[in-house]
């Protein structure tokens, strides 16, 4: 047997974090985004890229688990690949890659797990830019206008044309990053400000809007998102025939405050009861959206443990599905959904409630229509109030 070339590049992949920010209960490069986990995602790109030794930095007790994702990503390249045991901060992690880095090995790369779809032509652009330069950075223009804020008022603009989105990978001689490293006296938000620290030139590449930080239960949503639209094979599935999902929704009166239905206030009118404002209209539209494109439901999106959403009305709730929804490859044709209730008397504000979940949805037209249940049931008798949903996708 030929033995494998040792490659001169190493990239140490940073996946010790506990993802405390994200609240979805494990170490957050373990997390699913669909079959497999954001660990599993970040290292296709990883070895998508130049041949290279690749440390994977893991959670302290997870050190198994990780292993066994690199070992089934890795295939025939797992003798280049060794797993080492993530510190407290970021910079004792990286720290303990570094340390597992084998001595044929000048240039190395550190990125963040939690970047887990960057592409491999960011990898392949840090790399190419290291022959000139001791350090190299990908980023992303800043486009938001950027204020300077003290005490809850604005003291001053920011030229955002001087600004830069820092990414990962950052590259590095690996000289200099061990100096840097060996001779920091603080913790540094990134490598290449330490290394910048050290008095080193660091240079910029293009980066990527693929290559965000899985921070938040709202990036984590993005991501899924965009791996159902693109999945790991990197071509689009076919998606030439419009998609149909059906969503239902069932709430009891009994809440506190007042009743919102289809978008809608409704005073005088007993409330529902709910984690967030109890619509069962709006609800039932959004797991028809996220059923029709293949993203789970509304409990995935906007369950208990969501409590951004607690108490929030249907513009949220839509819009925020409508996002999922385009990012992951598809428009809204159109929506309808049926009410079944005694109360409120729907017929005089039908318009205004489709108007309403039009404009949440981005203006993608919304049919509503009501109707009793001739005594029958729980909402023949006043308990509560059902919802049926059917949702149109066209490819975007």
């Amino acid at each position: 047997m030929t033995p494998i070339p040792v490659p001169h590049i190493a990239v140490i992949v940073v996946a010790a974090g506990s993802g405390t920010r994200l609240g979805a209960g494990a170490p957050k490069a373990l997390v699913g985004l669909d079959a497999h986990s954001v660990l599993r995602h970040a290292l296709r790109g990883v070895f998508a890229a130049p041949e290279s030794q690749v440390v994977v930095v893991a959670p302290p007790g997870h050190e198994g688990t990780v292993q066994t994702e690199l070992r089934e990503e890795a295939g025939p390249r797992f003798d280049l690949t060794s797993v080492v045991t993530g510190g407290s901060t970021r910079q004792e992690s990286v720290a303990a890659g570094i340390a597992a880095l084998w001595a044929d090995v000048d240039t190395v790369l550190v990125h963040d797990a939690a970047r887990a779809l960057t592409p491999p032509e960011v990898f392949a652009r840090v790399i190419a830019a290291l022959e000139d330069a001791p350090a190299v950075l990908p980023v992303l223009p800043v486009v938001d206008t950027i204020k300077r804020v003290a005490d809850g008022e604005v003291v001053g603009p920011v030229d955002r044309a001087e600004l830069g989105a820092a990414q990962t990978p950052q590259g590095f001689r690996r000289d200099v990053l061990e100096t840097a490293y060996r001779t920091a006296t603080h913790e540094f938000t990134d490598d290449a400000a330490l290394v910048g620290a050290a008095g080193h030139r660091v240079v910029t590449v293009e980066g990527s809007p693929r290559a965000f930080k899985i921070t938040t239960a709202v990036d984590l949503d993005r991501a899924r998102a965009l791996v159902a639209a693109v999945p790991a094979t990197g071509e689009r599935p076919p998606a030439a025939a419009p998609r149909v999902g059906v969503g239902t929704d069932v709430h009891a009166f009994g809440g506190d405050g007042a009743l919102w239905l289809a978008g809608l206030e409704w005073p005088g009118e007993r409330a529902l009861s709910g984690h967030s404002d109890g619509d069962a209209a709006a609800h039932a539209i959004v797991d028809a959206l996220l059923s029709a494109a293949g993203l789970g439901d509304i409990g995935t999106h906007f369950g208990t443990g969501r409590p951004e959403f607690a108490g929030a009305h249907a513009e949220v709730f839509l819009a925020h599905t409508a996002a999922l929804v385009a990012a992951a490859g598809w428009r809204i044709g159109n929506v309808s959904v049926q009410l079944q209730a005694l109360r409120p008397i729907f017929a005089p504000r039908r318009a205004e409630a489709e108007a309403a979940l039009s404009a949440a949805l981005g203006g993608a037209p919304v049919s509503v229509a009501a109707t009793t249940t001739d005594g029958l049931g729980f909402t023949g008798r006043g308990e509560g109030v059902a919802a049926t949903a059917v949702a149109l996708l066209l490819p975007a």
